[in-house]
């Protein structure tokens, strides 16, 4: 197929390892860089689904789960290739790249040893998808991929959602209250804190940093009301007392419900916690893969928070990283973290996947809030969501 050999071209650098023996490439291979005038793009080399054996069905596996986080696909076909039908198992993979809605171009590589059949043509006609014939040796296409890759992007893949910046509007403030404890990066402050700082000055608004102990005198000091406090979710009940309640407040994690997933959707699953009975298994979803400390909040204040609020054992199971279980049916919840490492696309898969099986999905600092009795509080700035909270009360 000349996968890897793509990519390589695709970059200008020796990015994957490239062999004429099929199967090369075992476990995705990534590789972050500027594709102009996109901005700052992952490329992800993942073996061939063609792969065959026991490892190659892992291999295959592995390719399968690299979907879920993928926002544009190119599949490497190989030119030249001997007549007959296409191979069923490249019919399969545009399949399911449909059936998930990720764009997709079809890329005839080794136009230097043959031109592309009718047969391979069709595969991307017949499904509306843009064709590219290229040489990865040559360089022959290779300015044509980069331009259908540029048409192909998801829309709002150019357009940045907005952390929080569109509830306060120019010239608004917002006090962001930023606990300093032991899981802070130490030097630097956690990528949903960063984000939101940077969202406010790129639209012209105005950032007020505290920490939780600094709040009631930054309020006091303040000339005007805040247009919206946003806190650390395990500062919830000191921020909720220490804000007035005519001041909208709500937590980061709650933006990244809204700004990665499906705030609506995640709601609703934070809800489902007052059905929690004991013995129930819930699971723990993390994105990043860390080192727990002491009081560490995936693996033991939520958890902890649960339980008293359940008043019972309740068990929990824990998945980091781009794992995910394929069997979501034995868990009554899943709480996911904020996922502010991830694309919004692999996180509305999960989304999309526990809504399949049937199982509520929410995030840390909804379910944090619920738990805490912060929630109707920290839902107010979003009416949509509100709605639904209210909804659900009655």
């Amino acid at each position: 197929m000349g996968k890897s050999s793509v990519l390589n071209a695709l970059t200008g650098q020796s990015t994957a390892i490239v062999s004429p023996e099929a199967g090369t490439t075992t476990d995705p291979v990534e590789k972050p860089m500027e594709l102009l005038p996109l901005g700052p793009v992952v490329f992800i080399d993942t073996a061939g689904v063609d792969d065959e054996g026991a490892l190659g069905a892992q291999r295959i596996a592995r390719t399968m789960q690299v979907l879920q986080r993928t926002e544009l696909a190119i599949v490497v076909i190989e030119a030249g290739q001997k007549k007959g039908p296409v191979p069923f198992f490249e019919k399969d993979l545009l399949d399911r790249l449909g059936a998930l809605k990720i764009p997709t171009i079809v890329v005839c590589n080794k136009t230097d040893l043959g031109r592309p059949a009718a047969e391979q043509i069709s595969l991307a006609s017949e499904r509306n998808l843009p064709f590219c014939a290229v040489s990865a040796d040559t360089k022959e296409g290779m300015d044509e991929l980069r331009s259908a890759i540029v048409r192909s992007v998801p829309e709002d893949f150019l357009t940045a959602r907005s952390v929080v910046a569109d509830l306060v509007g120019p010239n608004g403030v917002a006090v962001l209250v930023v606990p300093i404890d032991k899981e802070a990066p130490k030097g630097r402050l956690i990528v949903p804190q960063v984000q939101a700082i940077r969202d406010l000055l790129d639209n012209d608004a105005i950032a007020v940093v505290a920490k939780d102990s600094q709040l009631r005198r930054t309020l006091e000091m303040m000339k005007e009301k805040p247009a919206i406090v946003v806190t650390d979710s395990q500062a919830f009940r000191k921020v909720a007392a220490d804000t007035p309640d005519d001041v909208p407040m709500t937590g980061f994690s709650i933006l990244f419900a809204r700004l990665k997933g499906d705030l609506v959707e995640m709601v609703r699953g934070a809800m489902e916690i007052a059905n929690l009975k004991p013995g129930d298994k819930v699971m723990i979803a993390e994105s990043c893969t860390h080192h727990p400390i002491t009081d560490d909040i995936g693996t033991v204040k939520l958890p902890r928070w649960i339980k008293e609020y359940v008043r019972g054992k309740v068990e929990f199971e824990l998945w980091r990283g781009h794992d995910f279980p394929a069997d979501l049916k034995k868990y009554r919840l899943i709480i996911h973290c904020g996922a502010c490492m991830w694309n919004r696309r692999e996180l509305l898969t999960r989304i999309s996947l526990a809504q399949e099986a049937g199982i509520p999905i929410t995030n840390y600092g909804l379910a944090i809030a619920f738990t805490q009795g912060i929630f109707e509080r920290a839902l107010r700035p979003f009416p949509a969501a509100y709605q639904v909270f209210e909804q659900g009360r009655k």
